[in-house]
């Protein structure tokens, strides 16, 4: 009995040292942690780039969570983590989030700078199962996803930049084939509190309410990021999906190439995406009420102030933006611009050189 109890003493050790090395924060002993929240759809490229850059760092544990963009930010301004690295898939929420939210232990803003340094282009993902996966096309889209049974994976617009941008390519889609109700076809009664866009001042503002919860047999599955996704889309229990581009080439999927005037991914487009906008009805954010605006996809890197390790962290947001860091990402299929920067000025010194002031 002493042996038996001897030996669940020390599994029992084994394992709070495992529970302790893996929590946030902690890293392999002689390790230094180095925790990067992302946008989900930067899984598979940040993978990739956490491997090369631990080859080059042996003595840097880096830490990567994948959330939803809005998620990610919440992390460092609601939750209050202490995170190194912000990485989100719409550039914009940093200052939307970061600048106008003052960190109470230092009275500094969380964030007073950032870089955009990628780009990305919103489409329709499906597979060989999905519902008449035969007969889809870019022209079609629209009627396709409105048939009895046909069921569309949404992010959460509350959380995840994929699922506000697919309102806002309903929307766009609307204005752009003149049918009045492409937007209202997926939203009109399909959701328990009500969905709904309305023209204000000149744009069309979509209106998101607290709960954002899909009646059932609705044909919408709603999940927390566009990569919570991936999973139900090759199960099958998704048909479609709005996802970024670069997530469905990573997986294989089937996509239907939405228009320039809808896909957000196009700089020629950009005064046709902001005639759409969305906006959280109710108070997500203890101090800012924040609203969406349409605009070209742009994918954006900040360092918070509180960051504990802000040494490394400048020296892996560096990787990232340097020709190998670049390479890996194109790799990946994720599609890169000039690295240019908000706050040019505040950007750390070892930064400036491979960016450029945003004009």
């Amino acid at each position: 009995m002493r042996r038996r109890a001897g030996c669940s003493l020390v599994v029992g050790l084994a394992l709070v040292g495992l529970l302790l090395a893996s929590a946030p924060g902690c890293g392999p002993r002689g390790k230094t942690p180095l925790r990067v929240l992302m946008a989900g759809s930067l899984l598979v490229p940040f993978d990739a780039l956490e491997a090369a850059y631990e080859q080059t760092h042996p003595d840097v544990d880096v830490q990567m969570e994948g959330h939803g963009s809005i998620q990610v930010i919440r992390h460092v301004t609601e939750i209050h983590e202490l995170v190194d690295v912000v990485v989100t898939a719409d550039h914009a929420l940093i200052p939307l989030l970061m600048y106008s939210t003052t960190d109470a232990d230092t009275g500094r803003p969380y964030a007073d700078w950032y870089i955009e340094f990628a780009t990305n282009r919103l489409t329709l993902a499906y597979t060989d199962q999905s519902a008449y996966a035969d007969e889809v096309t870019p022209g079609n889209w629209t009627e396709v996803l409105a048939r009895p049974g046909v069921r569309l994976g949404l992010p959460d617009p509350r959380f995840d930049a994929a699922g506000y941008r697919g309102l806002m390519a309903l929307q766009l889609a609307e204005l752009d084939g003149g049918d009045p109700l492409v937007f209202e076809d997926f939203t009109m009664g399909r959701f328990t509190s009500g969905i709904v866009a309305r023209e204000e001042a000149g744009r069309w503002v979509i209106h998101i309410p607290e709960v954002v919860e899909p009646k059932p047999d609705s044909g919408i599955i709603v999940r927390g990021g566009s990569v919570h996704l991936i999973a139900l889309l090759e199960s099958g229990d998704v048909d479609y999906a709005f996802e970024y581009e670069s997530v469905a080439r990573q997986h294989g999927f089937h996509t239907i190439a939405l228009p320039d005037a809808i896909n957000m991914g196009n700089e020629a487009q950009a005064a046709r995406y902001a005639q759409v906008e969305v906006q959280l009805d109710f108070q997500r954010f203890a101090s800012v009420t924040p609203v969406f605006q349409g605009a070209v996809i742009g994918y954006g890197v900040t360092i918070p102030s509180n960051a504990p390790q802000r040494e490394e962290a400048e020296e892996f947001v560096a990787f990232l933006l340097s020709e190998e860091g670049q390479r890996i990402m194109e790799a990946n299929h994720h599609p890169l611009i000039p690295a240019r920067a908000d706050g040019y000025e505040r950007v750390p010194e070892r930064l400036r050189t491979l960016c450029t002031p945003m004009p």
